[in-house]
Parts: C-alpha cells; structure tokens; sequence
C-alpha cells in the first residue's frame, strides 16, 4: 500500500481562507440584494400611488360663474 499523502499546515490555511472569503462575498451579495429589493418595492409603491391619482375620476362639480344671477358673485338670499 502507498502510504497516504501528508498535507501541509499552508493547504489547510488557503482552503480555510478561501471558504471564510466564499462566505462574506455571499453575505456581501445577498445584503446588496436585500437592499436593492427594498428599495425596488418604494419605488413600485410609488409608481402604483401616481397611478392610482393619475387614473381616479375626478370630482363632478357644476361650474359656478362669478357673477351668479348679475349679484355679484353672491347667492341671493330669500326672505
């Protein structure tokens, strides 16, 4: 039998430090992920009120003239 190959201490501390640095990129990616999403759903939020507004029906209101009936603005009042 061959005898088994021995590993030294450098190999066990490059694979440590790559797996550590695997790690914080993805928490790194992942954070940066979480904060474009939130900041994604404001501007949904936002774009979904404008168009709420934009498509409400407006108000019906009969137009008033300035000059009601020749009194100047005012309504008569009936006694």
């Amino acid at each position: 039998m061959k005898p088994r190959q021995k590993k030294s201490r450098t190999y066990y501390y490059f694979w440590g430090i790559a797996t550590i640095s695997v790690v914080l990129g993805q928490l790194y990616v992942g954070n940066g992920f979480r904060r474009m999403a939130e900041s994604n759903d404001v501007i949904s939020t936002d774009i979904n009120l404008l168009v709420e507004v934009l498509t409400a029906p407006s108000p019906k209101t009969m137009p008033v003239s300035p000059d009601y009936g020749g009194y100047g603005g005012r309504m008569p009042i009936i006694e």
